[in-house]
């Protein structure tokens, strides 16, 4: 039995759209009529995964939604309920649409004698590679509910990061909007109706107030056309940026960057601390964690060397070795892993490892916005000033020529 989506008409002709189990799109329909509906559409969900035909399976599933049905498999499964009735329950609690056909084609593999892993396979924008290789550790291993508890965590603790983030950013972001807004509208509405005055008058205008003139015509003239030119620029950054030659540039770049860099490398090595301690707490052969691991690093010079470590650990050698050999790693990383290989507990210290980053990287987030803040108030306060001034001078000017 698998699940099928369907569309189909009411007896009021209004459009309804959900998820039925059948053997057969042909028992789906039927049990449509059934319920009074007039079926308009039934394909297989997992068929549309495969081919991507629907909008919201390629969509797949927010971490949100991804961690609060992870946690709620472990806890039945942790209960006693079995797997099949598990997918089932929580595809019924989840009361999004998305969400239920998914679990539902899941479950529908599940019943037909495949593993929990494999059915997951078949929606990779919901479940990653990390998340399925996890999943079928914890299924040979026979301690599915603890590996589903650590995914939950793990998916949590990385949404909680990423809403720390966006929060931090939203107000500088907000604010560096709101300045450039303000100065653009200055200089193309109340710039040009203020200085008019002086140009009738035929007074000689000072050379910032001529400055100012040229430039609030030249964005009058050219707002449109600049902010057109500015689009298609982001636009060719963008297809550029997919090209994985200029795009390794770009992020080397970004390593190399004093704050940037230090940044960019502590939320990877957090993220690769933070994947490789559930792979490896999942019984996951290490050369496999390290290839997963790779895989969820957004910069792409780490992604590489870690993939390099990889190799260096096939032909014998430790793990902290060989991060150290790629010069990407912080030190602090380095030297936490070396005591957990020496001491037997590397999912230990790769946690703590992770911790302790994604605190430095909060805390390096903090100072910049805290010093980005006053900054940008500052250099927004200068241009005010340069624009009243251009204002006041004529003014002065005009009043030194009427007393003389």
């Amino acid at each position: 039995m698998g699940a099928f989506s369907y569309s189909a008409l009411d007896p009021r002709g209004r459009r309804k759209r959900g998820v039925l189990e059948g053997d057969n799109p042909r028992q789906v329909r039927q049990k449509l009529r059934e319920q009074g509906l007039m079926p308009l559409e039934v394909a297989e969900v997992a068929q549309e995964a495969t081919r991507g035909g629907g909008f919201q399976l390629r969509r797949g599933l927010g971490a949100t939604d991804l961690a609060l049905v992870t946690r709620q498999l472990a806890t039945l499964l942790r209960s006693g309920l079995q797997l099949e009735e598990a997918l089932g329950a929580v595809a019924r609690q989840s009361g999004r649409e998305r969400v239920e056909r998914i679990l539902l084609a899941v479950r529908a593999k599940v019943r037909e004698g495949h593993t929990l892993a494999a059915g997951l396979a078949e929606f990779p924008a919901a479940f990653n590679d990390l998340y399925v290789r996890t999943v079928e550790a914890g299924e040979q291993a026979g301690h599915l509910d603890l590996v589903l508890e650590r995914l939950a965590d793990y998916t949590e603790s990385r949404q909680e990061m990423r809403q720390k983030t966006l929060l931090a950013l939203f107000y500088p972001a907000l604010l560096v909007l709101m300045s450039i807004a303000i100065l653009v509208g200055l200089l193309t509405f109340v710039v040009p109706k203020v200085v008019n005055v002086f140009e009738n008058a035929g007074q000689e205008l000072p050379w910032l107030t001529r400055t100012l003139i040229q430039v609030s015509d030249f964005l009058r003239e050219n707002g449109v056309l600049l902010l057109v030119v500015l689009l298609v620029a982001l636009f060719l950054f963008r297809q550029l940026m997919r090209r994985p030659g200029p795009r390794m540039a770009v992020h080397r770049l970004l390593l190399r960057l004093p704050l940037v860099g230090r940044l960019t490398r502590g939320v990877n090595a957090a993220r690769f601390s933070r994947t490789l301690a559930i792979l490896t707490a999942s019984t996951v052969p290490i050369l496999e964690a390290m290839r997963i691991s790779a895989r969820v690093l957004t910069n792409l010079p780490m992604r590489e060397a870690v993939e390099q470590a990889a190799v260096r650990v096939r032909e014998g050698s430790s793990l902290h070795k060989a991060l150290e050999q790629t010069g990407y790693f912080p030190p602090l990383t380095q030297s936490l892993i070396a005591s957990g290989e020496a001491s037997g507990d590397l999912q230990g210290m790769l946690e703590r490892s992770a911790v302790i980053q994604e605190r430095e990287v909060e805390t390096l987030i903090s100072a910049f916005l805290g010093l980005f803040e006053p900054l940008l108030i500052v250099l927004m306060g200068g241009m005010v000033l340069i624009i009243v001034l251009a204002i006041l001078m004529p003014i002065f000017d005009l009043n030194q020529l009427v007393a003389g």
